[in-house]
């Protein structure tokens, strides 16, 4: 036991016998043991306590005049159960750690006073007694502890003010059995254990907590989420493909850049029509693939930029119909290949089929079918632009809802059809003789839109936000380009750099 510990023990009994309001014709005494925290110099203590004369007889009093009227201890609870059992037995307090029916009094005429629970029912400071260097001891205020409600304690402390002795060099003492929870985390009690002993757990998925020691986590606003330390909310930010950034950028350069490309193919087409290589296989045909592949690469534009009603409306039903166009045209030109060649046969009855009526039967009739299906999305259940804030954490998605995902998928699905069937009369047409070697091209045009489009629907379902939106635009400019480079592109080169091969004679030889 120190003795700046038994300070303000002594300092207290001092101050009581020497104010005359308090303890009329009183005196209070003491005795002080050490019990070194072992059990039987403890009950040494205790026996030597209740003994009345010099000798440690317990119920023996010679004469003297002293009376006791409580024992304080600070024992651990082992010990401090034995003190209380043999205190029992002459019905004398123990003032460790229940206070029950007590009052005592402070430096004021007013007394303080603790209810039948031992709880405090007036409010009391808490007091640093401080030793100067000329051995003085001032009071300082440290703190306070208000009873605000019959349930409710409130207890304040200033860490900052508390002069600790210079010998203690250690961590200062904690009030509880575990360290505070800080915000992003929330308290979890530990079953059958006192409250001030419990986990901490970090708060759950798109929850926050402010406060340290928090009872729980609550959610952020729909358009917040909470930041890495989930201590507070952060406001989320509008997410949509735009023009000015740069993925949208590069897509805006891109398209623009395909759609001088089939511009500059159309005009070299028209210039040279009365050509053998225009004339060749359907001109018309080529004409109207042409004007369908450029509209493709235009029609990336509807995709980009924040959504609208009128570009959710027209995005996915206008790709749909020109996409339809431009398949059923290499359809056409496919067939026009079968039905020359077998048309070229002796005897053959498929001569009544060649001409234009035969290719524009199937462009018109399978274009059709895909505007009848867009037609009864959009009388069903339209596209949209909607506000999604859940899908991604920090951000709110700004996207065109496609309203029927079943008419959706029937457009798509129908589209890859289309292009399935295409690529199959043009493999089985590959290896007719050379003048009707168009089949090649398109053979191996189809099979690089097939691919695209099968590889878009898992990579479509598997990808969120404006990253989706992009991801069906890249589809569009390389399946059309795959169209455009595979059909055009040796026909551009016989027309431009090879024109001593573009003659009847060359392409009958060849």
């Amino acid at each position: 036991m120190r003795y700046l510990e038994l300070l303000p023990f002594t300092f207290a009994i001092e101050k009581i016998n020497k104010h005359s309001n308090l303890l009329t014709n009183m005196t209070l005494g003491y005795n002080i043991y050490e019990n070194y925290l072992n059990a039987r110099i403890t009950s040494d203590a205790v026996i030597d306590v209740v003994s009345g004369g010099q000798k440690t007889v317990p119920n023996y009093s010679c004469g003297g005049q002293k009376k006791l009227l409580a024992v304080l201890e600070g024992a651990d609870s082992e010990i401090s159960n034995q003190i209380s059992t043999v205190l029992s037995i002459y019905k004398m307090p123990q003032l460790h750690p229940f206070l029950r029916n007590f009052q005592l009094y402070a430096n004021y005429t007013e007394g303080i006073y603790f209810d039948e629970n031992g709880d405090m029912a007036v409010d009391l400071d808490i007091v640093n007694w401080v030793a100067t260097t000329n051995q003085t001891i001032i009071r300082v205020k440290v703190g306070s502890v208000e009873r605000h409600a019959a349930a409710e304690i409130k207890f304040s402390i200033d860490q900052d003010v508390i002069v600790w002795p210079r010998w203690f060099n250690e961590t200062q003492p904690a009030s509880r059995c575990t360290e505070s929870c800080p915000p992003g985390y929330t308290k979890l009690m530990k079953e059958g254990e006192a409250l001030c002993c419990y986990n901490c757990s970090p708060c759950g998925e798109g929850t926050i907590s402010t406060q340290e020691d928090a009872s729980h986590c609550h959610k952020c606003p729909e358009n917040q989420y909470p930041n890495k330390i989930q201590d507070q909310c952060v406001p989320k930010h509008i997410s949509f493909l735009s023009h000015e950034e740069p993925l949208g950028i590069i897509l805006n350069i891109l398209t623009l850049f395909f759609t001088l490309i089939t511009t500059f193919v159309l005009g070299i087409f028209i210039k040279y029509l009365e050509t053998p290589v225009v004339k060749a296989n359907n001109r018309d045909l080529s004409y109207l693939l042409l004007v369908s592949l450029l509209l493709s690469f235009l029609s990336s534009f509807l995709f980009i930029g924040e959504p609208r009603e009128v570009t959710c409306l027209l995005r996915q039903t206008v790709f749909s119909v020109i996409f339809s166009v431009a398949v059923s045209s290499v359809l056409a030109k496919t067939v026009t290949v079968v039905v020359a060649f077998m048309a070229s046969q002796p005897g053959s009855r498929m001569r009544k089929w060649l001409g234009k009526s035969l290719a524009n039967s199937i462009v018109f009739s399978c274009s059709g079918i895909q505007v009848g299906i867009c037609t009864l999305w959009l009388g069903i259940s339209p596209p949209f632009p909607e506000t999604d804030r859940h899908s991604q954490t920090a951000e709110i998605v700004l996207q065109c809802n496609e309203g029927s995902i079943t008419m959706f998928y029937a457009a798509l699905g129908y589209l890859g059809f289309l292009a399935a069937f295409c690529f199959t009369v043009a493999f089985l047409a590959r290896k007719l003789p050379g003048a009707f070697n168009e089949a090649k091209l398109i053979t191996f045009s189809m099979l690089v839109f097939c691919s695209v489009w099968v590889s878009f629907v898992p990579s479509y379902l598997s990808t969120k936000g404006k990253y989706m939106v992009a991801l069906q635009i890249f589809s569009i400019l390389v399946s059309s380009l795959g169209l455009l480079g595979c059909i055009f592109l040796p026909k551009c080169y016989i027309i431009i750099l090879r024109p001593q091969l573009n003659t009847k004679e060359h392409l009958m030889i060849k």
